[in-house]
């Protein structure tokens, strides 16, 4: 006997020890989060806030004023902000905070990040509850600022946040793309400008200012550089074509559809106007703006929050002074195939708010969250760059209707192309468009870009771009990107898949009753013997 309680002594340590690491596996141990009845407010909380602003002093100077204000409401939540300059070294910081749950308490980024970040148990707050909480929800009693209600955010933007059956983020603002135009070239080469830019009228209007003149300049320009089509993000240059084509891209289970044959058209017309010379990318030749505004680049595609980057004008110009070349700037909406029906891409940074082990520090960090939706911090960010508030309650105050209003009074806060980019997402909003969202989305949109970047550089190098070529690259970047795996992933998940502590303490009780029935097995055998 005295063996055998030994043996359940030693049993029951290592179930101790087995239940203490799966308590200490990051966030898979974290409870449900369940909205207080009451913020302490005797109570001191440290809120960490992850947030971009793209190296721009005026946003930095939003957002520490914003944590001053409700500090001043809230004196026992103090708010430390860490400022990034790319939103995908906030999405590898956080992604490598879970497994430690060191994650920051409240972040800007995007709906595909988050979907990652869900990998985890009870990462990410789900909001709807927060959203109708009487007290603490939006435009709720017992908060201490103007905070909007759930029906004065633009339905468009909050429905972007909602993905895998919950609301996992607020938006904070939003953007789409342009098309800025050099509007003096296209009229110098002989075109009229339409109202919607066509894919085909842009290669068209491309291609003519490839001509040089007999001293091997460009006859458009007068110089040695001209790359008429310059493409930011050709991520988003792939989704939107195959969304106004009609084509598969994915779905919100997880299905990969992008390797397609209209995908393959579209990327031999783009190999096409590569080869020329007359299309390129950021990747390949920097940003569209720096050539736009040196008079080397036509067409200049780029986020409308980039827009105080763009035309002669422009306050954010990154090339010297002695390097702009004066011209009219058109600001007009991504290129469609048909422009009666129109599609382009809705983007922009959202809120999310990471689960704690502590209900009371959620709460908190939650408030944070809210107060950025309020008027004050929305219309003074969104007057930086081409962003649009996403709560139709900042849209219509009379100060934010001045400020449009006011468009081209100066170049500075009134830029007429900034407020130009904003109006084209106002007039828009209907014809807007999200991708589907799910873990691995985020792999996809990188794979789509990859494909145009790819065949650009092989038509460069001279290289064939063919059949073979496609089947060789869809290949690759399904490797490269791991696409193959992430509907399986989905699977495992949707079969409810455990987390990797609970199963590893399912494997250990497994072991205990075969040890103790391996025990009792072999005292039977000696008491025979006896």
């Amino acid at each position: 006997m005295r063996t055998l309680r030994r043996f359940l002594l030693c049993a029951a340590a290592l179930l101790l020890c087995t239940g203490m690491l799966s308590g200490c596996h990051g966030s898979q141990g974290m409870a449900d989060f369940a909205v207080p009845e009451q913020l302490d407010e005797n109570r001191k909380f440290e809120i960490t806030f992850w947030a971009k602003n793209d190296t721009n002093k005026t946003q930095t100077k939003i957002y520490e004023k914003a944590i001053t204000d409700f500090e001043q409401l809230y004196p026992n939540i103090h708010i430390t902000i860490r400022l990034y300059t790319d939103y995908g070294k906030i999405y590898n910081d956080v992604i490598t905070n879970i497994a430690t749950n060191t994650t920051p308490n409240v972040c800007i980024t995007y709906p595909d990040h988050i979907a990652t970040y869900l990998t985890g148990a009870n990462t990410v707050v789900p909001l709807e509850g927060l959203f109708a909480d009487e007290k603490y929800g939006l435009g709720g009693t017992e908060v201490k600022f103007d905070a909007p209600k759930t029906e004065e955010i633009a339905p468009q933007f909050l429905k972007e946040c909602a993905f895998a059956e919950h609301y996992y983020a607020i938006p904070y603002m939003r953007s789409t793309e342009a098309c800025y135009v050099n509007q003096t070239y296209v009229e110098k080469l002989g075109f009229t400008m339409p109202e919607v830019i066509t894919w085909d009228f842009m290669f068209e209007v491309a291609e003519a200012a490839m001509a040089k003149d007999a001293e091997g300049n460009f006859a458009v320009n007068g110089q040695k550089v001209m790359i008429p089509i310059i493409y930011k993000s050709t991520d988003n240059m792939m989704i939107q074509m195959l969304k106004q084509k009609g084509a598969g891209y994915s779905d919100s289970d997880g299905n990969i559809l992008i390797f397609n044959d209209t995908t393959k058209e579209l990327l031999y017309q783009i190999a096409e106007h590569g080869k020329t010379g007359a299309f390129s990318t950021f990747k390949i030749s920097s940003y569209p703006a720096n050539f736009l505004n040196a008079g080397q680049c036509i067409f200049a595609i780029d986020s409308t929050a980039g827009a105080t980057w763009m035309g002669s004008d422009a306050p954010l110009s990154d090339i010297a002074e002695d390097k702009i070349v004066k011209f009219d700037t058109a600001v007009r909406p991504v290129p469609q195939f048909d422009p009666s029906d129109m599609k382009m891409i809705s983007q922009g940074p959202s809120i999310c708010v990471f689960n704690k082990r502590d209900p009371q520090e959620v709460l908190a960090s939650w408030l944070f969250a809210q107060y950025l939706l309020t008027n004050e911090v929305q219309i003074a960010y969104s007057e930086t760059e081409g962003y649009v508030p996403v709560t139709t309650k900042a849209q219509m105050t009379p100060e934010y209707q001045e400020y449009l209003a006011m468009k081209g009074s100066d170049n500075t806060d009134h830029y007429q192309v900034k407020i130009e980019a904003s109006e084209l997402l106002l007039n828009h909003l209907d014809e807007t468009f999200v991708t589907p969202v799910f873990n691995g989305s985020t792999s996809l949109r990188d794979a789509a870009g990859q494909m145009i970047e790819n065949v650009t550089k092989s038509v460069r190098r001279k290289e064939t771009v063919d059949d073979a070529y496609m089947e060789d690259l869809f290949g690759s970047v399904t490797s490269l990107y791991h696409l193959d795996q992430i509907r399986s992933a989905s699977s495992a998940n949707e079969l409810g898949e455990l987390p990797a502590a609970s199963k590893t303490l399912l494997i250990t009780l497994v072991v205990l009753w075969v040890l103790m029935g391996s025990y009792y097995f072999l005292q039977y055998r000696r008491s025979k013997k006896v």
